[in-house]
């Protein structure tokens, strides 16, 4: 019998975890062992509502049954083959997302951070191959305050200095310019620029919201530029604010898409560059790949989350508990709450700092048996699976009354 095989108690295993673990999160004292739909139930049998749901990987909740059963029955045929093969699931899985997403091709990988890295690269190939910029020359401008993963390539262009420092030398080529500004945008273009790469709402630095016409102003600007628009929804997508790509919301279509998280259903990592065919169809073989992107249980479980968007329920569901979240917010806003953003099933809550930090706030509603997760300052992220019953969030938005009254 081993060490972990005896631990039982939350307090035991967050023990054990200290000597052998990286320290590289410093999560809420919580030891999720089992999880359905919108609660998940710790190894000391307490239940907690889920309002992070996997930073939008759960969007679907835990364990959707018919996600599941997608991936119980590609389990029993075939897991992977890599991209050396075709596999039968894979051609589905493409067809099906581009369809739902409205685009000619897709690429898939696995983590968020592989299709941001996908996309740098299908931009710079993009740019000397079709417009024409000198090699080595392009560049890519960025929006400041952006979460776009942690490699050495995207902390090279984070202003986040607890993302970036000690990481250096960093990676050149993007300009960095205010997000919500179209002025700075424009003065940042030039001949060099291959794309525009931004959240249409920035979600790690609080669900910011750009004004009305902003993603639309960058559409504009980069199609006059005659660069490249390339939107990460690796959060923001998949029906988390009301529409299957919040890009949706100005009616901006982008030249390419950056999805992750709940495209797995949170049961795989799966990702996707999904984009038009003059921007994804400079990739030749050997260029750019992946062991395990698209691969058969990969492309079976996004299949099935394909299925459930197809539907427009979640995506409804966004819109009108939205509205549930707002309200109660709203009803909050000089009880504690300072300020919030919402956009659909999503809300960036500025909690007063003299009722306590962003992580105080998120522990003690950890008390109250629901899950949220801080972000900088006093500010806390409310995110829960889009599976949530108005029953449970209204539960939840009287949990966050209380710790701030």
């Amino acid at each position: 019998m081993t060490i972990m095989s005896e631990l039982r108690t939350s307090a035991e295993l967050i023990s054990a975890e200290e000597p052998v673990l990286a320290h590289n999160y410093h999560p809420l004292p919580v030891v999720v062992a089992r999880a359905e739909g919108a609660w998940v139930e710790d190894v000391d049998g307490r239940r907690y509502l889920d309002l992070l749901a996997g930073y939008s990987a759960l969007n679907f909740g835990h364990r959707h049954p018919a996600l599941i059963e997608a991936a119980h029955r590609q389990l029993d045929r075939l897991t992977l083959t890599s991209r050396a093969f075709h596999n039968d699931r894979l051609a589905e899985f493409a067809e099906r997302l581009v369809a739902l997403t409205s685009y000619d091709m897709m690429l898939p990988m696995n983590t968020g951070a592989e299709a941001v890295e996908s996309g740098i690269k299908l931009a710079r190939k993009w740019a000397y191959d079709v417009k024409g910029v000198p090699a080595g020359q392009a560049t890519i401008v960025v929006a400041a305050d952006n979460f776009h993963g942690r490699t050495t390539t995207i902390v090279s262009f984070s202003t986040d200095e607890t993302a970036r420092a000690g990481f250096g030398p960093f990676t050149p080529g993007f300009r960095i310019v205010p997000y919500n500004d179209l002025a700075a945008l424009e003065a940042a273009i030039d001949d060099t620029t291959a794309a525009v790469l931004i959240e249409p709402i920035q979600g790690e630095a609080g669900v910011l919201i750009p004004e009305d016409g902003y993603l639309s102003g960058v559409r504009e600007l980069t199609r006059r530029a005659g660069c490249l628009f390339i939107a990460d929804e690796i959060q923001s997508g998949l029906g988390r604010t009301g529409h299957t790509l919040a890009v949706q919301h100005e009616g901006v279509v982008p030249d390419a898409v950056l999805l992750g998280k709940a495209l797995g259903g949170g049961i795989v990592p799966v990702s996707a560059v999904v984009g038009r065919r003059e921007v994804l169809g400079v990739l030749r073989p050997g260029e750019h790949g992946s062991t395990f992107g698209g691969n058969p249980l990969a492309a079976a479980v996004g299949t099935a989350v394909v299925d459930l968007l197809e539907t427009g329920e979640f995506q409804r569901r966004a819109t009108e508990l939205g509205g549930v979240l707002r309200d109660g917010l709203t009803d909050l806003v000089g009880r504690g709450v300072v300020s919030f953003r919402s956009r659909g099933l999503w809300a960036g809550v500025d909690v007063d700092p003299a009722l306590g930090s962003g992580r105080e706030i998120s522990e003690r509603l950890m008390r109250e048996g629901v899950l949220v997760k801080d972000t900088h300052g006093s500010t806390i992220r409310i995110a829960p699976p889009l599976c949530i019953t108005e029953e449970e969030l209204r539960s939840a938005i009287g949990a966050l009354g209380r710790v701030l009254g």
